[in-house]
């Protein structure tokens, strides 16, 4: 009789453990990096889309890719970040900043900010929201009409500050994601995880890691030789009960698994690759 109660007490965990039907999902993209020379606007953060119950099955490939931020610009606008997704729920990645007199801010989960225009308006800075979702992904870059316009957050647009991130406490604990970065001179990244803008002479900070957060415009000076700060790599985190079947990882990801009571966390930090439930 014992031997015959412990083997029903493994047939009974083997049967439990079965692949969820629902997970929460996080999808962040990269950043956009600031634009360079004096005067520049932040760059955009990227799109970010959170679903609190997504469906999926067994015996089924996931691709995952996290996006890294926009490149570094040269005098220069900003580089676009770069899309993340899992399967078929994508986030865009964030616009450019605009660079110093004329540059223009970038289009993307959230805008770039414009650089100004010698005092005047540059024209509005990049659109956000470029994936055309529902709710958005992120919003517009900032006007550079006394500096450089702040990049637009997920949160809200950006001013000559970078627009606002939002908070999220999938992991277990509340992080801040996608702020926008800050135009020149000076202007303050969107919910502290967006880059500053550079003062005189000084490169832009960069976006906060795996946060999707814009990078600050450059305050360059007169040799315009000073960056944009780098657009922060993006993120996916997929989170469920932990009396489902662990997640298996291909290779070509980078992971870690946060710690949430009673759940199973995995935060995709770097690379493409297919997860599964098998």
């Amino acid at each position: 009789m014992p031997l015959l109660g412990t083997l029903a007490s493994q047939n009974t965990k083997s049967f439990l453990a079965v692949a969820p039907s629902t997970i929460e999902l996080l999808v962040v993209a990269g950043g956009g990096t600031g634009g360079s020379g004096s005067y520049s606007g932040g760059g955009g953060a990227g799109g970010y889309r959170y679903f609190s119950s997504e469906s999926v099955t067994s015996l089924t490939n996931y691709n995952i890719t996290v996006g890294a931020g926009g490149a570094a610009p040269y005098f220069s606008d900003g580089g676009k970040g770069n899309n993340s997704n899992f399967s078929t729920k994508s986030s865009t990645g964030g616009g450019g900043g605009g660079k110093d007199y004329r540059g223009t801010g970038g289009a993307g989960g959230s805008g770039g900010g414009t650089g100004e225009i010698d005092g005047s308006s540059a024209g509005g800075g990049g659109a956000g929201n470029q994936g055309g979702y529902s709710p958005v992904e992120g919003y517009a870059g900032g006007n550079g009409s006394t500096g450089g316009g702040g990049g637009g957050g997920a949160g809200g647009v950006g001013f000559t500050d970078g627009g606002a991130g939002v908070a999220n406490s999938i992991t277990g604990s509340s992080v801040t994601y996608a702020g926008g970065g800050g135009g020149s001179p000076s202007g303050s990244g969107g919910s502290g995880v967006g880059g500053n803008g550079g003062g005189s002479n000084q490169g832009g900070g960069a976006g906060a890691e795996n946060t999707g957060s814009g990078g600050g415009g450059s305050g360059g000076g007169g040799a315009y030789a000073t960056n944009g700060g780098l657009g922060a790599s993006g993120v996916v985190i997929v989170a469920y009960q932990n009396t489902f079947k662990p997640l298996t990882v291909g290779p070509g990801l980078t992971y870690n698994e946060p710690t949430r009571s009673g759940y199973y966390v995995y935060r995709f930090t770097a690379g493409t690759g297919n997860v599964s439930w098998a």
